[in-house]
């Protein structure tokens, strides 16, 4: 195995079903695929172990309790059960195209970690996506996409099947390669160096705040927003609050003003004794 895809869930086997479709027609299969299940109910469970008989997936089922929203909590228990040296993060509501793990593993590059971006679907258009239409990888032709509803705008260049035109577009676009927690990798051991995600956060900016940590410790990002391919299913979006927000950006400010690289809420919590 040469990289551990985390992906994060909740109560979403429908969507997660379609990922894990995704990931069976990879172009590359030396992967091994960690599910970090935030105290999902047993739907999910059963759904795992019906693909994992389907496919020839490795599939690890890592489940907490369901205590809110916890998803920092779970992918740093779901980083210490990885068997890799390479962890690739994305979400159960994220399809990947069958060359994403394989650009991944292409562009990785020690000293760096890796940032992608998605490609969102209306609720629709992520309902009407089949196996049939994953396994064909027509959910990610434009035709298609556009037979069914899906308006033309410039950011269907991010579908591009051109390496050149991939390569162009990762040059030339302005956004800023930060940390996103649905398209993004990174060395193991960067991660620890780091303690992981920091445990107090909930929803907003707790991705980035764990990429300026990477930053602040000398991992430099580097774009593959048009090589890492992946569709977004919409869905709703219940566990965002305010006061959430709050307090994430409080941490975030004291991570960018103290240029701290490691957090004392990490991994660190889930083992014996501190590993750093």
């Amino acid at each position: 195995m040469r990289a551990s895809v985390i992906m994060s869930t909740y109560n979403s086997p429908e969507w997660l079903e379609k990922v894990l479709w995704g990931y069976s027609v990879q172009t590359v299969s030396d992967f091994e695929i960690i599910i970090a299940d935030d105290g999902s109910i047993p739907d999910t469970k059963k759904m795992i172990e019906a693909i994992s008989e389907k496919t020839q997936l490795t599939l690890t089922h890592v489940w907490h309790k369901d205590e809110g929203f916890q998803k920092t909590r779970i992918l740093n228990k779901a980083i210490l059960a990885t068997k890799t040296d390479y962890c690739i993060f994305t979400d159960g509501d994220c399809i990947p195209r069958r060359d994403f793990v394989e650009a991944h593993l292409l562009h990785r590059i020690q000293g760096h970690f890796l940032s992608g971006g998605h490609f969102p679907l209306s609720l629709r258009l992520s309902r009407l996506i089949s196996k049939k239409n994953i396994l064909s990888q027509e959910c990610f032709d434009l035709h298609w996409l556009k037979s069914h509803g899906l308006k033309s705008t410039f950011k269907t260049v991010k579908l591009t099947k051109s390496r050149i035109m991939a390569t162009v577009m990762n040059f030339v676009t302005t956004t800023k390669p930060s940390w996103n927690g649905g398209n993004a990798s990174a060395w193991k051991k960067d991660i620890l160096a780091v303690n992981g995600f920091d445990e107090r956060m909930k929803y907003g900016g707790e991705d980035r705040e764990f990429g300026e940590r990477l930053i602040n410790y000398g991992i430099r990002p580097k774009r593959v927003r048009y090589f890492a391919i992946i569709i977004h299913l919409e869905h709703d979006r219940g566990y965002v609050n305010e006061e959430a927000w709050q307090i994430n950006n409080k941490i975030r400010q004291t991570t960018q003003n103290e240029n701290r690289t490691k957090t004392s809420h990490g991994i660190n919590l889930h083992v014996e004794q501190e590993i750093l």
